[in-house]
């Protein structure tokens, strides 16, 4: 099975847990919506694919591992979007969670995601010592002080550094996907963090492209959003060709910064071709 399918399935496993007649349907449908159909899944496949890397002896704890990740990410977005942060209309090319369900449910959802991505995990016991040093990944990616709760965070302090910054709202979840995929697989996940922050920041750092110089319809959502907001991003920092070069020598980065496993020449492969699609057509081509 593909790591795609690997990943919807499981993740139609997890949000059927909510659609149960005890459960709120409106919470429900609105935890269904933020989740799918689906995004471009970055997070959980690079999960999936330093496991395979590593061996991926424990489909089940790796699978769990990945959807929990893509679980904290999709709160992560119906919180952003919140009119306290961001206030965006539209996501992944329609109303975001609380233009369609409303304020409320939306901050529910959010928690409501966050809860199921540690309950996903939980049911991943087969591999205690494993399981352990996976939540442990997770949630350090997810609280403080260098997880996405602290990267959005600093959006409310007057000064930060953008490399910080990026770190913890995106790099956090990039690492703990590939230390949470190596740990999974039963290798030791510290060599990975590099990886995953890199990867992270690459990420980080064509958003900041695309919300600077990409068009809302094709990306779908707003663009435009940093400049108004005044958040800091490497457009700002580096100016739009000096950021294009960025994602280019992170990417480069990010191939070096693969440790020794019997996978490293598929991972290297993948990661490369994954990058093509980083930015749409029109800005790649300013950057070649």
């Amino acid at each position: 099975m593909d790591s795609g399918t690997r990943i919807e399935n499981a993740l139609q496993a997890a949000i059927a847990r909510a659609e149960v007649q005890a459960c709120p349907p409106g919470l429900a449908a609105a935890m269904r919506y933020a989740v799918f159909p689906r995004g471009a899944r970055v997070r959980p496949r690079l999960c999936l694919a330093v496991a395979a890397a590593c061996g991926d002896d424990e489909p089940t704890l790796s699978d769990a591992a990945a959807i929990s990740i893509e679980l904290l990410h999709c709160a992560s977005l119906v919180h952003d979007d919140l009119p306290c942060f961001d206030d965006a209309d539209t996501r992944r090319g329609r109303p975001s969670v609380h233009r369609a369900f409303g304020e409320p449910l939306a901050v529910l959802t959010g928690d409501a995601l966050i809860v199921l991505a540690f309950q996903a995990l939980a049911d991943a016991v087969h591999q205690p010592r494993r399981l352990a040093q996976v939540l442990m990944t997770v949630s350090r990616s997810v609280g403080v002080p260098l997880g996405i709760v602290a990267g959005q965070a600093w959006e409310c302090e007057p000064r930060v550094d953008v490399v910080h910054y990026h770190r913890s709202k995106t790099g956090a979840l990039f690492a703990a996907a590939a230390m949470a995929g190596a740990a999974a697989a039963g290798a030791n996940d510290e060599p990975w963090r590099i990886l995953g922050e890199t990867i992270g920041e690459a990420y980080q750092s064509a958003d900041d492209i695309r919300d600077a110089a990409g068009d809302a319809k094709e990306i779908g959502k707003p663009t435009g959003q940093d400049t108004v907001l005044g958040r800091p991003n490497v457009v700002t920092e580096l100016g739009l060709a000096g950021a294009l070069r960025r994602v280019d020598q992170l990417v480069a980065e990010a191939v070096a910064a693969i440790p020794l496993c019997p996978g490293a020449a598929d991972l290297k492969s993948l990661i490369v071709s994954e990058s093509k699609r980083l930015l749409p057509p029109k800005l790649a081509q300013i950057a070649a």
